[in-house]
């Protein structure tokens, strides 16, 4: 228990809780939450747009599509909770819902018409490399604070969505 005087004295919140004193800064954990809300806004979006592909693909490459598709919607869909984890254990809310996603998302929502099987890819590819941005603009602010769990999340999210750019854009060459 600290004693009085403490040069690490801890306020309470109103509810009675101990405030958060992880060794980030309140103005810190507040930066890092905002842009993991970016990520996990983009991620959702992307896991979305993904799903409906799986759903609407068509032509020769139906059953390879299909199923890609679905590993990666799978994986996105895995991705979102520790994104929004992560913001809570900062001691910010995680934005759940589609007009929250809608403002902080750098990707477009899926379109209306389910596009022609390669130009889905070509999407895919695109939103995976956003998503990766996005990941990428948050980590120096990470790594500078010392939040080795949220560089750890980045770096994890980065490999994931270049490794699957790559691969999507590999099914585009001649």
């Amino acid at each position: 228990m600290a004693k009085a005087g403490n040069s690490m004295k801890k306020t309470a919140t109103p509810a009675g809780a101990p405030a958060i004193n992880i060794g980030i800064s309140e103005k810190d954990r507040a930066a890092i939450a905002k842009g993991l809300s970016r990520l996990l806004a983009d991620t959702y979006t992307l896991y979305l747009t993904t799903h409906n592909f799986h759903w609407n693909v068509t032509g020769p490459m139906f059953n390879t599509l299909h199923t890609m598709f679905m590993e990666q919607y799978t994986e996105l869909w895995n991705a979102v909770d520790p994104i929004a984890e992560r913001i809570r254990a900062l001691g910010h809310v995680a934005p759940g819902s589609y007009a929250a996603f809608g403002k902080l998302s750098s990707l477009q929502d899926a379109p209306a018409e389910p596009p022609k099987a390669f130009d889905m890819v070509r999407t895919l590819v695109q939103g995976h490399e956003a998503v990766a941005r996005t990941a990428r603009e948050l980590f120096p602010m990470a790594d500078k604070v010392c939040d080795e769990p949220t560089a750890d999340l980045l770096t994890q999210r980065l490999t994931v969505h270049e490794q699957t750019a790559w691969m999507l854009r590999a099914l585009l060459e001649d």
